[in-house]
Formats: structure tokens, C-alpha cells, sequence
């Protein structure tokens, strides 16, 4: 079987899937990241991402209905599987792991 991993990106746009619970879809992702990062992101990077994402089995979609305000375009709506989930576990216990290595120093 083909190891799966989460790059630094996906893993911030996996996040914000997460917390957005079910009403995630590429603006309010584009706009969750650009919020928490305080910086511009790309709305190509984000959809990048989420096809990755999708393909590895971290995220699923699901679209939304036909709205007149977006010309009868639909939302494509994202949530994390389980198999995300741990990932983003796994991801927090080995940062924590290394943190944790940190000597006790004051770096004053």
C-alpha cells in the first residue's frame, strides 16, 4: 500500500475543513486560511489541495444546490474523514513530540 502523507498547506487547509465543519467550500477555506495566516492565499492553492486531499481519502465532497447568486453554479461542500482526522492526530502528537524536546532555556 502507498504511504500516504499531509504536506504543511494541506495540513492548514485540512484544519480549517475540520473546524468549519460540513459549511466548508473553497471561499470560506480561501478565507479561513487568509484570516488565521493574516496573509493573501490563492484560491488555486486551496483547490489544489482539496483535490490532493480528496484523492488520499482526507476530505470528501458533496455539492450543494443550484443558487441563482452564483449564475447556477453550485458550492462544492468539503468535510474531513476519519482517515483525515487521524492524520491531523498524528500530525499534532509528532509536533507536540518535538516540541516537547525543546531544552528549558531562556532565550533572552
Amino acid at each position: 500500500m502507498k504511504s500516504v502523507s499531509l504536506g504543511e498547506f494541506e495540513e492548514l487547509v485540512l484544519l480549517i475543513v475540520a473546524a468549519q465543519h460540513d459549511q466548508s467550500y473553497g471561499v470560506s477555506i480561501l478565507e479561513g486560511l487568509e484570516e488565521q495566516l493574516e496573509r493573501k492565499v490563492s484560491i488555486s492553492a486551496v483547490h489544489v489541495a482539496l483535490k490532493r486531499m480528496d484523492e488520499k481519502g482526507f476530505v470528501k465532497s458533496r455539492f450543494g444546490g443550484i443558487t441563482k447568486d452564483r449564475g447556477g453554479r453550485r458550492k462544492k461542500f468539503y468535510v474531513i474523514t476519519a482517515l483525515g482526522k487521524s492524520m491531523l492526530d498524528q500530525q499534532y502528537a509528532l509536533r507536540t513530540r518535538i516540541y516537547q524536546q525543546i531544552p528549558k532555556i531562556s532565550f533572552t
